[in-house]
């Protein structure tokens, strides 16, 4: 699964994969169940998100269950406020880079790259 660098284009790419992968439904009759999203903060202090949508509440995924039911189908239908989805966002969840693609619920502080970007997600 593919990173991208704002929440509206892992959305996006979210869409368009569950419709490849139920070529039996269109965009319009799609039913939606559940958003799944995943935050990561990179190394270099980039923000990067994936998301993914299921027909059911059941499915597990790569990232967490973050909407269900009408409000993963709205988000799905477009009907969604970014800043607000970033603010709904639940900042334990995210994931530091600490190695190349390797990735832990802490910035790792042995470094200083680390470090440093701990002390930069520590100022927002």
């Amino acid at each position: 699964m593919s990173m991208y660098a704002t929440l509206e284009e892992a959305i996006d790419a979210a869409r368009e994969l569950f419709l490849a992968d139920n070529t039996d439904v269109d965009e319009e009759s799609a039913n939606v169940q559940q958003l799944n999203v995943q935050k990561y903060i990179l190394q270099d202090g980039d923000i990067m998100w994936q998301a993914e949508f299921f027909a059911t509440d059941s499915e597990d995924g790569e990232c967490l269950p973050m909407l269900s039911g009408e409000a993963a189908q709205s988000v799905f239908d477009g009907e969604f406020d970014e800043i607000e989805l970033r603010q709904e966002w639940l900042e334990e969840n995210t994931l530091h880079e600490w190695d190349e693609g390797e990735f832990q619920l802490e910035p790792p502080l042995d470094t200083e790259e680390g470090q440093a970007a701990a002390d930069e997600w520590d100022e927002r």
